[in-house]
């Protein structure tokens, strides 16, 4: 039987990179986003336009798929992954992975740890053969520090010397697609993380050497971290969600390392410097 693989959130970064993977291995590949002129042209892929609330939009994308990686959008609203896993078993979708969080469920994190529950719980009920990817803080979430590097400004701190098991992105992806194309990951539940634990204030350090800039690293209050958050145009409740997720990962709570991502590619994962060496260009402009 012929395969067709969907993959949902086909243009962020996760997604997109799986898609660009998939297409290099001659896998057929169905790109879902809202906007399928932003998929980027290969050889094998079909963009296609879908929305979480369009059920029609779903159901036509999941029709003669036989693998699905699923991609939620991140927040309190369950019904999306619902709704993905809703319109899979519909169509007879056999193979379902879903990009989840590391620490999901576990009540320390706050509301964040309870994002991906409902949606890891409708795809392990399923029926299909499934596999949950929960990944550790992305590399990438450093680039949101670009302008402040780039204005000789310091970055924000929000986690204080917490450590987590920083992952690179490509690595989730890589996972990603192993998983999707091979046998022996159903029922499996993989911890996506870096080699090593890295704070914030390492980050930057790493950041420094490898730019040859300073790069400054300025502690907030709690009530500074809480202005920060609401500078994301989020409300007070979700304010108070980050807040609570950050205290997890100050008092060490997200200091994980595990195994499963060498063991998955049969190689060392990229660290956080591998990962800033690669990605120079987008701190500095040049």
């Amino acid at each position: 039987m012929d395969t067709m693989i969907l993959v949902t959130g086909a243009t962020g970064t996760i997604g997109g990179e799986v898609v660009r993977r998939l297409a290099a291995r001659g896998e057929k590949v169905r790109a879902l986003s809202r906007d399928p002129a932003k998929v980027g042209p290969a050889p094998g892929v079909e963009p296609v336009r879908g929305d979480y609330r369009d059920h029609g939009s779903l159901a036509a994308a999941m029709s003669g798929v036989t693998a699905a990686f699923l991609v939620g959008v991140p927040g309190p609203d369950a019904e999306h992954d619902q709704d993905l896993v809703a319109a899979a078993r519909a169509a007879g979708v056999r193979r379902l992975v879903k990009l989840s969080a590391i620490a999901t469920g576990d009540p320390e994190v706050g509301p964040a740890g309870r994002h991906h529950v409902v949606g890891e719980r409708a795809v392990v009920d399923s029926g299909a053969d499934w596999t949950l990817l929960r990944p550790s803080a992305f590399a990438s979430n450093t680039l949101s520090w670009a302008g402040e590097i780039r204005a000789g400004k310091q970055v924000p701190n929000l986690t204080g010397d917490g450590l987590q098991g920083v992952v690179d992105p490509r690595d989730v992806s890589e996972v990603a697609v192993r998983v999707l194309v091979e046998e022996g990951h159903t029922g499996r539940t993989y911890t996506l993380t870096g080699p090593e634990t890295i704070s914030v204030p390492g980050q930057a350090a790493v950041l420094a050497e490898v730019l040859g800039l300073p790069v400054g690293v300025g502690e907030l209050s709690p009530e500074q971290v809480r202005a920060h958050v609401r500078g994301w145009g989020v409300g007070e409740e979700a304010a108070e969600g980050f807040l609570t997720a950050f205290a997890f990962v100050r008092r060490g709570g997200n200091a994980v390392v595990t195994d499963d991502v060498p063991e998955l590619l049969g190689r060392r994962a990229r660290d956080y410097r591998q990962w800033a060496e690669e990605h120079r260009q987008a701190f500095t402009g040049g």
